[in-house]
């Protein structure tokens, strides 16, 4: 696969780290677990949405953009990377926010990535739950076209075969990665949402035939919508990257068992996942994405559904700076003795 005939922005840090995660591989007493430190690409925190970025803001640029717009819900991730991104091309950014989880809460509605959307100068505008964000975002980008601005929009996760390109290629990074360490993956987990993430890395994975299995965690749609998108932007994406064919229906796996009540809503097992990742690694995943997927991986693990002997990578997707939208979900320790994951994290039972 040959990237470099595409347009692209080079800004994230690449390549991300692959490290192994020992205190939580000791604790749950199951594989070895690494993790793929997208969380760590740089622009405001870093994050998965950076490597689609590379590819979509370039082609903004080549264009002739001078405003983006984009949208997603409250607490988006996307949003506020692609905020920075643009802050950092001297590109003006519009976002148009949905309200997915109802939630009144100050800190949710203003703190996190609302918060930095605003530093970094993106304009912002909210929608209630339930829109047609897709149309809104056309509906908003004409009215900025009638009045003369040239807009480029994204869609809600950057989530197309232009920033699924970002995931092909880091499919390709990250199994270079391993053959230089001499790691054998089993498989990779991450959470998906969006779809542009798992469609990537599948294209990427199967394009080179590293015959490692992708497993999804759902954070939002029930599985057979879930597999539905992330099929069919898979196969645009390996159309546009000219390897059409390469995936296959069944190389398709989510796993929605850990949605919970709805996007955006962090389940207890996902408060906990958070609670061990950062006691037991000093990482910071996400309510939303990261949280969920990996709660998916820990009760897999404990569930006995993958083996002592594997080596499992678990793709960090970022996020950490929507814990502060949502503080009050921990109940500021309280919420530890409560779940039972103070001490007992640490137990393998």
């Amino acid at each position: 696969m040959h990237f470099s005939r595409f347009p692209r922005v080079y800004l994230a840090h690449l390549p991300t780290a692959l490290e192994p995660m020992d205190q939580l591989s000791r604790a749950l007493g199951g594989p070895r677990i690494w993790i793929k430190r997208d969380d760590c690409t740089g622009l405001s925190t870093g994050g998965n949405k950076t490597r689609k970025l590379e590819f979509l803001m370039a082609e903004a640029v080549a264009q002739g953009a001078d405003l983006v717009v984009t949208q997603g819900a409250t607490q988006s991730n996307h949003a506020r990377q692609t905020a920075a991104f643009a802050a950092r091309m001297g590109i003006d950014c519009h976002i148009l926010l949905e309200d997915r989880t109802g939630s009144k809460d100050a800190n949710y509605n203003s703190n996190g990535n609302v918060f930095l959307d605003h530093l970094h100068g993106a304009s912002v505008e909210r929608h209630p739950g339930g829109s047609d964000m897709d149309a809104e975002l056309e509906v908003v980008a004409e009215t900025f076209r009638a009045r003369g601005r040239k807009v480029y929009t994204i869609p809600g996760g950057g989530s197309n075969p232009t920033g699924a390109l970002g995931y092909a290629n880091a499919a390709m990074e990250l199994v270079q990665q391993a053959n230089t360490m001499d790691l054998k993956i089993d498989r990779i987990v991450h959470a998906t949402g969006s779809a542009g993430t798992q469609a990537g890395l599948i294209v990427g994975l199967k394009a080179i035939n590293a015959a490692i299995p992708l497993l999804g965690i759902g954070v939002r749609a029930p599985r057979p919508k879930q597999e539905e998108n992330v099929y069919n932007l898979a196969l645009a994406t390996a159309e546009k990257l000219g390897c059409p064919g390469v995936v296959g229906r069944e190389d398709v796996v989510a796993n929605t068992d850990y949605v919970g009540e709805g996007y955006g809503i962090p389940t207890p097992e996902c408060l906990q996942a958070i609670e061990m990742f950062a006691r037991l690694e000093g990482i910071l995943l996400d309510p939303v994405y990261s949280g969920k997927g990996a709660a998916g991986l820990i009760d897999l693990i404990r569930k006995g559904e993958m083996s002592g002997d594997e080596n499992i990578v678990f793709l960090h997707t970022g996020g950490a700076v929507a814990l502060f939208g949502y503080t009050d979900a921990f109940g500021y320790g309280d919420h530890a003795d409560a779940l039972g994951c103070d001490k007992p994290i640490m137990q393998t039972a």
